[in-house]
């Protein structure tokens, strides 16, 4: 059974690639583009992870985190906040929200890949 990662950005080009990317490599992949759409397909699909940009129609992405992870039937789902909010106060915000992890944009594919397996057991 391939494991399922749950892409959430309100950029399409960018669920393409990552898309793309991710199947290469052997994951199932859905996708979205707002938080509703994150909140609504992660209770339902329960993946084995999700991707999140912070910047999407709401609930934003701190916020569509903190909710899952406060969530006891999604808390243990890890979720890679991928965003182009990149200062102290944002990754501080992240942390908060109970990220398992935060990456910039523009992002290194190899170190995203990396961080994807790593939370993925």
């Amino acid at each position: 059974m391939k494991l399922k990662i749950l892409v959430i950005d309100d950029e399409p080009h960018i669920v393409k690639i990552l898309e793309t990317r991710l199947r290469h490599i052997g994951y199932d992949v859905i996708t979205g583009t707002n938080g509703v759409e994150a909140l609504a397909k992660t209770r339902e699909e329960k993946p084995n992870l999700v991707i999140l940009d912070v910047m999407i129609p709401p609930p934003n992405g701190f916020q569509v985190c903190s909710t899952l992870k406060d969530d006891p039937e999604c808390n243990q789902i890890p979720i890679i906040l991928l965003t182009a909010k990149s200062t102290e106060s944002d990754q501080f915000w992240g942390t908060e929200s109970g990220a398992d992890a935060y990456l910039t944009k523009p992002y290194n594919a190899e170190d995203l890949m990396n961080t994807v397996k790593s939370l993925i057991k």
